[in-house]
C-alpha cells in the first residue's frame, strides 16, 4: 500500500474531522475509487471508520473518520512518562505540591511564548505565531476568523493522557493564553478533547 497517500488520509481526518472519500481525492488529486481502496485498508487496521449520513433524497453520504487507534500516529509526549512523573509528586507532596508544579510550569510557558510573540504587532499576528507555537509541540493548531472573533483549534493533543489525571493541566492552558495574547482579549474554550469533542477550541474575543 502506498503509506503516503495513508498518512495523508489520517492527517487529513485528524486536521479536518470526518469527510467523504470523494472530498479528499478532491485535496489529494487522485480518485475517489483509489482514496476508497486505501481507506478500506485503514479499516481493516482498525483506523478509520464509516457513517452514514442521510443527505435528503438519494443515497446516504459516508463519512469516514479516526479511531482512537490512530492517535498513535501523533505525538504523545511522553504521555506515560509523564503521567507516572505527575503521579508521584501528587502522593509525595499533595494536590496542592501538584498544584504548585503546574502554576511553575505555566510562568515557564509564558515566559517562553511571550518571547516569540513579542514582534506580533495586533491579535491576528498573535494568534498565528500562537498556532504555530502549539503545531511545534505536537498540538496541530490553526487559527481562523469567525464572526468578529478568532477561533483557534488544536486537533490533537499530546499530554490527553496526562490531561485526563490532571485537570489542572487544561486550567492552565487557558491561564496561559490569557496571558500571552493579553488583557484586550477574552479566550472562552468551547470544545474540549477531554469532554468528548473531536477537537479543543478556544474562541478568542477582542474587548
Amino acid at each position: 500500500m502506498d503509506t503516503g497517500t495513508r498518512r495523508k488520509i489520517i492527517e487529513t481526518l485528524k486536521q479536518n474531522g470526518p469527510q467523504e472519500a470523494a472530498t479528499m481525492a478532491g485535496a489529494f488529486a487522485i480518485s475517489a475509487m483509489a482514496v476508497r481502496q486505501h481507506l478500506y485498508v485503514l479499516a481493516e487496521e482498525g483506523l478509520v471508520v464509516a457513517e452514514s449520513i442521510a443527505k435528503g433524497v438519494g443515497r446516504p453520504s459516508k463519512l469516514w473518520r479516526l479511531t482512537k487507534a490512530a492517535d498513535d500516529f501523533f505525538p504523545q509526549g511522553y504521555a506515560e512518562l509523564t503521567a507516572g512523573l505527575m503521579s508521584s509528586v501528587e502522593e509525595a507532596f499533595g494536590e496542592a505540591g501538584l498544584e504548585r508544579l503546574i502554576a511553575i510550569r505555566t510562568r515557564e510557558q509564558i515566559a517562553v511564548y511571550g518571547k516569540r510573540l513579542a514582534g506580533a504587532k495586533n491579535l491576528k499576528a498573535r494568534l498565528t505565531a500562537l498556532a504555530k507555537i502549539r503545531t511545534e509541540e505536537g498540538y496541530m493548531a490553526d487559527v481562523q476568523r469567525e464572526n468578529g472573533a478568532y477561533l483557534l483549534t488544536e486537533n490533537h493533543c499530546p499530554i490527553c493522557a496526562v490531561a485526563k489525571s490532571c485537570t489542572g493541566l487544561c486550567a492552565s492552558e487557558l491561564e496561559l493564553f490569557q496571558a500571552v495574547l493579553g488583557q484586550g482579549v477574552s479566550v472562552e474554550r468551547t470544545e474540549h478533547i477531554l469532554a468528548g469533542a473531536r477537537r479543543c477550541a478556544y474562541r478568542i474575543t477582542p474587548s
